[in-house]
């Protein structure tokens, strides 16, 4: 572990670096726990931040401190207490930076959180703080002066992702296009409806809002008596609708099935997750959601299935070469379940309109 004590050190960190071991399984960074001697010294978090998808790291740090300093000074002026455990804190360099690059890699360090925990849970009660922890990141982030960049450029554009469809059609590369008539026919025929976010914004009657894009129950820590401390993960905040972070969190968790289910039939709309998570999201958020974006909300829970399929289908299309596959039908199957689930949200979108407005009287 010669090499990461030296990374490290390159940050300002107090106490005696004893052991530094990986943390967790994520995804897209590489994680490790730093443990300290002292035991009046905090532990810490080192990662390895993904330079291909995050590919401008000035940008992303920039973000991220932005975004930290103003949720702490809403926390300050709000009279909270455990604000070391309600915000994520980053380390500077002897620069002033914080991250470092060694040559090859960028790397950051925050500190540990202690006596704090994440789920991978997706129940109603969870559901429920969820929203209700995602509405008010969101809610203080409202007023924060500063302009942030896209950190993945086109992340959640729904026009740029059917743009990426259309030309996996035009050149048909695998020779797959005369076999998916029906799924293209389909996405045509809601392209119009599912590009509005982006037109009403062009129209100035819809707001970017500053959104965490990757809205999961295992991006927040909990303290030890189960009550929600802060969102974590926040690599993907970053200008955009707020039906971002509401329909991919309903996307992901209020699905009855998995996301490559081969059996449609248990592919729905959990209703009891939707009112949940969504519960919790208006009370949190309704301080600032304009009418526009409440009217919407059924909307986004539509636009993510919706997107993903775009996204499955586009890469079945092109020979399967941007997500990973098991099996050779594998973008195929994720492309009819993410298709399914869209046709369960309208299906149930009354009932989701009634309960937004029930939520919103009460």
């Amino acid at each position: 572990m010669k090499d990461l004590s030296s990374i490290v050190a390159k940050f300002k960190v107090q106490g005696t670096v004893e052991e530094i071991k990986p943390l967790g399984a994520g995804l897209i960074n590489d994680t490790y726990k730093v443990n300290t001697k002292e035991t009046d010294a905090p532990d810490y978090v080192l990662q390895r931040i993904n330079h291909a998808i995050f590919q401008n790291v000035e940008m992303l740090q920039s973000n991220i401190t932005a975004v930290t300093n103003h949720i702490r000074k809403k926390l300050a002026e709000a009279g909270e207490s455990d604000i070391e455990r309600k915000v994520l804190s980053f380390l500077e360099t002897e620069e002033g930076k914080t991250y470092w690059f060694d040559g090859d890699n960028y790397w950051r360090v925050m500190v540990f959180i202690p006596r704090a925990k994440t789920y991978e849970t997706v129940n109603p009660e969870y559901s429920n703080y969820a929203g209700e922890a995602f509405g008010n990141f969101q809610a203080m982030l409202a007023d924060i002066p500063e302009t942030l960049g896209e950190t993945i450029p086109d992340f959640h554009n729904m026009e740029f992702r059917l743009k990426q469809l259309r030309e996996a059609v035009a050149k048909d590369a695998a020779g797959r296009v005369a076999e998916m008539k029906y799924y293209l026919d389909e996405i045509e025929k809601r392209a119009d409806e599912m590009c509005k976010a982006e037109r009403l914004y062009r129209e100035g009657k819809l707001p970017k809002r500053v959104c965490h894009c990757d809205t999961k129950v295992n991006n927040m820590m909990f303290d030890e008596n189960g009550k929600v401390l802060c969102v974590i993960d926040l690599d993907t905040v970053m200008p955009s609708f707020i039906f971002s972070d509401y329909g991919d969190f309903l996307r992901t968790g209020a699905n009855t099935g998995d996301e490559d289910d081969k059996d449609l039939d248990r592919v729905n709309l959990n209703m009891e997750i939707f009112k949940a998570f969504t519960k919790g999201y208006l009370k949190g958020a309704k301080s600032f959601l304009t009418p526009i974006e409440i009217e919407n909300l059924p909307y986004a829970a539509a636009l993510f299935p919706y997107m993903q399929c775009v996204r499955f289908l586009a890469d079945y299309i092109n020979g399967d070469t941007y997500y990973k596959i098991k099996y050779p039908e594998h973008n195929l199957v994720r492309t009819k379940a993410q298709f399914k689930l869209l046709q369960s949200v309208e299906a149930n979108t009354p009932e989701m309109i009634a309960f937004i407005n029930d939520c919103l009287l009460n």
